[in-house]
């Protein structure tokens, strides 16, 4: 399995920050958004657990941690330097630690079923591939392939047309959701982009899966219909087209479209968090109008409900994943997870 080195993966991140961000909306929030990232990685290196875990809820699964961990990488910190290197070092042991024989990573409760974590954990392992010292490295090369393997299998049960190309909450599941879809969707294109031996009809299937689950009248993505969690699902599914090269299309624009004209319903949506993350990386991908349109939004929202320990709180999954998910969603400018880079010709405001 082709793997980036570890002087690539430093001299990509090195370049990234080196960087100037460019005279755009985010330059507008930066000097808010900083500190507020940085407190929130402090409540995070400050609450994990000695074996690389957190409390709180499904901290133990390697879901959480995994998010966890793409936060950190997010902000261009490494697990071999910097101050939070022994944080994500911790993380990455311990979903390595936590892999069964078919491959799964598997560890606490991981809610309804354990490949949802599965596939978040799968992501995060291919997006710091090549950042680690060369004993993990080597690990990674041993573990990744084994993880991949099985959401390939998981994909390739016998299901119904409607389900066919996409993934559910147990390895032999027989249905499936765009949710824990979106999660293998994006582990399996991470993995290819880092020049392991995804093949392309697996990507092709999940695609024409989310395909079947968009309604183009109303220009939604829905759960296990059209429909259902359309208002926190169609930035998944935005997002998950965009990053496997639908960019331009019509699906893609209508998508966009119903994010930007009912996203200010999401605040309070059961799955609010979840769909910020998502409609945040989809309208970045945009670019222009919609990611203007959207960022301003997002921080003049979300800022201003920072607890005072750097936490955020999620409804639908507590502090660990609310603070995570919400430092991926506010760091997206500064594009340093490789899965979440963006078409160079697309406007930046």
């Amino acid at each position: 399995m082709k793997l980036f080195t570890p002087l690539l993966a430093l001299l990509i991140v090195a370049t990234s920050m080196a960087q100037e961000v460019p005279e755009t909306i985010f330059n507008r929030w930066k000097e808010k958004v900083d500190p507020s990232v940085e407190r929130g990685l402090d409540f995070l290196a400050r609450i994990q657990q000695d074996d690389g875990s957190f409390p709180e809820n499904y901290g133990t699964s390697t879901g959480i941690p995994a998010l966890a961990g793409m936060a950190f990488l997010s902000r261009g910190h490494l697990p071999t330097e910097g101050k939070y290197a022994e944080t994500l070092t911790r993380i990455i042991d311990y979903i390595l630690a936590h892999q069964d024989r078919q491959g799964l990573y598997q560890a606490g409760h991981g809610g309804s079923g354990p490949m949802y974590a599965h596939n978040i954990a799968t992501l995060f392992i291919s997006e710091v591939s090549g950042m680690v010292d060369p004993e993990r490295q080597k690990k990674i090369g041993e573990s990744l392939p084994r993880a991949l393997g099985l959401i390939l299998r998981a994909q390739a049960v016998k299901k119904s047309d409607r389900h066919q190309g996409g993934w559910r909450y147990h390895p032999g599941s027989r249905d499936s959701d765009t949710s824990c879809s979106g999660w293998a969707l994006m582990a399996l294109r991470s993995s290819k982009l880092n020049g392991a031996a995804v093949p392309d009809k697996a990507i092709d299937d999940a695609v024409a899966y989310l395909y079947r689950h968009f309604d183009p009248k109303g220009g939604h993505f829905g759960y296990t219909d059209t429909h259902k969690h359309q208002l926190s699902l169609t930035g998944m599914g935005l997002l998950c087209l965009e990053l496997c090269g639908e960019h331009g299309k019509p699906e893609t624009l209508k998508a966009a479209n119903y994010v930007l004209q009912n996203f200010r319903r999401l605040e309070n949506d059961q799955f609010s968090f979840y769909g910020n993350y998502y409609n945040a990386q989809a309208m970045f991908q945009m670019g222009g109008k919609y990611w203007g349109t959207y960022a301003s939004w997002m921080y003049s929202t979300y800022l201003k409900s920072q607890k005072d320990d750097g936490s955020w709180y999620s409804k639908e999954g507590g502090r660990i994943y609310g603070t995570s998910i919400m430092i991926l969603a506010f760091t997206v400018p500064y594009r340093q997870l490789p899965i979440y880079q963006r078409d160079e010709t697309v406007d930046e405001d």
